[in-house]
């Protein structure tokens, strides 16, 4: 099967599903939606699982896109009631808009866990926040470190071993960590 063969299939099926869409897609969208409580989304879905059937089966069914139309909504139907059965069997969590919170992306959580961990950081040795100043905040290895700190590599591992739990311990303080 070469690229022409290929691509004429989907040619067809594109054309299809654009004919049926054009002809009836106005139609079955508002049957459904009407059947599902204006879920216009799901009705959406329901519409594209019908055309979908309906280009699977349109060589078996000899239905033109024009005489297709009662066989889409019974099958938009049918897809209605079983989407109701399966709510049925495993019905919803049903939220007010009044009752759900949506957090508003302000800054503040940001700003006031700064605060929080910048008082925490007093709370270290000038020794200590100095080494996690340069592993953490600028990213440097531990030998970066001990070269620009004038201090072994050792003395970098066990400064910033203390100064963690020491942070640590300032931050369950403030009951940041638990």
């Amino acid at each position: 099967m070469n690229k022409e063969q290929t691509a004429e299939p989907l040619a067809d099926a594109e054309r299809f599903v654009r004919d049926v869409y054009a002809a009836h897609g106005k139609d079955l969208l508002a049957f459904a939606a009407r059947r599902l409580d204006n879920d216009w989304h799901r009705s959406q879905d329901l519409i594209q699982e019908a055309v979908l059937r309906a280009w699977r089966h349109s060589d078996s069914l000899g239905l033109t896109c024009e005489g297709i139309r009662p066989w889409l909504f019974r099958v938009v139907g049918n897809l209605v009631i079983d989407e109701h059965r399966a709510r049925a069997v495993r019905p919803g969590v049903a939220h007010e808009r009044d009752d759900v919170a949506v957090p508003v992306g302000d800054g503040l959580d940001r700003l006031l866990t700064a605060h929080i961990v910048r008082e925490a950081l007093d709370d270290l040795t000038e020794q200590q926040r100095e080494v996690l100043r340069e592993t953490y905040f600028y990213g440097n290895s531990v030998a970066c470190t001990a070269e620009r700190l004038g201090v072994p590599p050792g003395t970098v591992k066990s400064r910033t071993y203390y100064a963690m739990r020491a942070l640590k311990r300032a931050l369950t303080a403030r009951g940041v960590l638990g």
